[in-house]
């Protein structure tokens, strides 16, 4: 079957299988951030844009998808690009593998709740599982980042 869809601004179009996965097809279309991890939904590492709001791949079939935009880490690297090097020195990335997952929920948190409260960050990324850290890194990377925006003035919306 035959499906088309929005990825990272560009109209795709792909010949999929009925039971192909969206994080399969991502992948087959050189989005390499979207990580397989559990294949049961409780990791975060696949995590995705679709119209803005972060989704599995990895517990979508990619024909649902289809007419949708989907958005990874791939294209979201200029609005990524302000707050991970806060994250990055809490030490809170040590082997990285939960760093796509991670950083799409927080873009997704960030448009959704630019000014959020510690409770509220912690509730947002609990669907992301970490191997390495005890979370507080990204925490306070997050809240760095916020503090750092919050002394500049920075009224925008989003990350």
């Amino acid at each position: 079957m035959e499906i088309k869809l929005t990825l990272n601004g560009r109209p795709v179009t792909g010949s999929i299988d009925p039971d192909c996965l969206l994080i399969d097809f991502l992948r087959d279309h050189g989005c390499l951030s979207v990580k397989r991890g559990c294949d049961t939904s409780n990791c975060g590492l696949c995590t995705v844009l679709m119209d803005g709001k972060p989704i599995l791949s990895c517990s979508m079939l990619a024909a649902r998808a289809a007419g949708h935009s989907v958005q990874t880490l791939e294209g979201l690297q200029e609005e990524a690009a302000d707050f991970v090097g806060f994250i990055a020195d809490q030490g809170a990335d040590q082997c990285g593998f939960c760093n796509p997952g991670l950083v799409m929920n927080t873009i997704a948190l960030l448009r959704e709740n630019p000014d959020p409260t510690d409770d509220e960050i912690r509730a947002f990324l609990a669907g992301n599982l970490c191997r390495c850290s005890g979370y507080d890194g990204q925490l306070r990377g997050i809240r760095s980042y916020l503090d750092s925006r919050r002394e500049k003035g920075d009224s925008r919306h989003g990350a």
